[in-house]
């Protein structure tokens, strides 16, 4: 079960802004995005805290950058894996939702979080 946590006017501006883009954000560009009323480090601890509820997940580019995103599928909170779509030429991350992936792991080994990320180039950049 998640933990529950307050809301603030901050984790709401960054929760809805994860929720409506179609992308996965980094720190720099949620900052950016929210017109930089938000200081970073307030970001960094609502991000800390959305994780922890799981609200949203995070994912590495193919440049090590850390970005968030929301599931759509599975609102409010994240509940499944799914792959990751990283480009090499725009460096944008995409969920993508609909494909899980399968794998199987030797016996004794405990798995707590899952990580599978594609890279090739996205549609756009084609």
């Amino acid at each position: 079960m998640p933990k529950a946590t307050r809301n603030t006017p901050a984790k709401t501006k960054i929760y809805e802004l994860l929720l409506s883009s179609e992308l996965a954000l980094s720190h720099a560009e949620i900052q950016q995005r929210l017109d930089f009323t938000c200081d970073r480090v307030t970001i960094y601890r609502v991000l800390d805290r959305l994780l922890e509820s799981g609200q949203i997940h995070k994912i590495v580019n193919v440049d090590g950058v850390v970005k968030y995103a929301c599931c759509k599928t599975c609102s409010p909170v994240h509940q499944h894996n799914h792959i990751h779509f990283s480009c090499e030429r725009c460096k944008e991350v995409t969920c993508l939702n609909e494909v899980e992936p399968v794998y199987q792991i030797p016996k004794n080994y405990l798995v707590t979080d899952v990580s599978f990320t594609l890279l090739g180039v996205c549609p756009q950049c084609r």
